[in-house]
């Protein structure tokens, strides 16, 4: 049984892997902005979790939940950012505040975390981060470069901070779902098949949050793809922009 923080869970891939994590007997503590859907995980569950109104964006209330979370729990031994914001405009259509605002949740968040953490896991002389990133991260894609720049930014924290914490036996590792149904994917230009449930999504990764890889994947269909998304970048998404607009003309026509 290990301790688990996670923020962002209360709905979509994160709602699922807590789920599935509270199936596999962790303890779980969640940071979010809403925690009104984690009442039935916490009824089922009694004690194992702990909700807290927190914000991605606010240093001291992620601060307050990580406390909380020690005084509960006494020991935090994996801490997953999985909170995000996405935008679907083009650059042209996306202000210097719509890119500050999203690299503040999805980059920023993810830091912050970090920042918080890392000194308990050091004292502890052992621990995992997981960053939850994305494909379009890896590849960039259509008329989503204030998201895409915010996770390919987070990509370079975590192997930055796994080299310079590898001492204290703590490990960093990217987290890369599939296109998920989910509410922050909604807005883009992708025909609803091309998606994976967020369930089947959720339950994998927590299947495999142990993992000793730094990439983590809720399927090996998934890694493979990601490896390749890896190994040619820009080809990959180029090709899954072009894919993805023949895909929304042929739907309307």
């Amino acid at each position: 049984m290990a301790t688990i923080l996670i923020v962002g869970a209360n709905q979509g891939i994160g709602y699922y892997m807590a789920k599935r994590l509270l199936e596999l007997n962790h303890q779980l503590a969640i940071l979010d902005i809403n925690i009104d859907q984690l009442e039935d995980l916490k009824q089922r569950y009694p004690g194992k979790l702990l909700s807290v109104v927190a914000d991605a964006k606010d240093e001291n209330s992620i601060r307050a939940g990580v406390e909380e979370t020690l005084v509960k729990f006494n020991s935090i031994d994996c801490a997953i950012h999985n909170a995000c914001l996405c935008s679907f405009d083009s650059e042209p259509d996306s202000d210097y505040a719509l890119y500050k605002q999203v690299m503040d949740i999805n980059y920023f968040g993810a830091l912050r975390l970090a920042k918080l953490v890392l000194p308990v896991m050091r004292s502890a002389r052992k621990g995992r981060i997981i960053f939850t990133s994305s494909g379009v991260g890896v590849t960039g894609y259509g008329n989503i470069s204030p998201y895409a720049s915010s996770k390919g930014a987070i990509e370079s924290l975590a192997k930055c901070l796994a080299i310079e914490n590898q001492a204290y036996n703590i490990s960093f590792h990217i987290m890369h779902p599939p296109l998920t149904k989910t509410v922050s994917s909604s807005g883009l230009a992708i025909p609803q098949e091309f998606m994976v449930d967020a369930g089947r999504v959720g339950r994998g990764l927590a299947d495999h949050i142990w993992s000793k890889d730094y990439l983590i994947c809720h399927s090996l269909m998934q890694k493979i793809q990601m490896l390749i998304c890896y190994r040619f970048p820009l080809s990959m998404g180029k090709m899954m922009w072009k894919m993805s607009l023949k895909a929304k003309n042929e739907n309307q026509n």
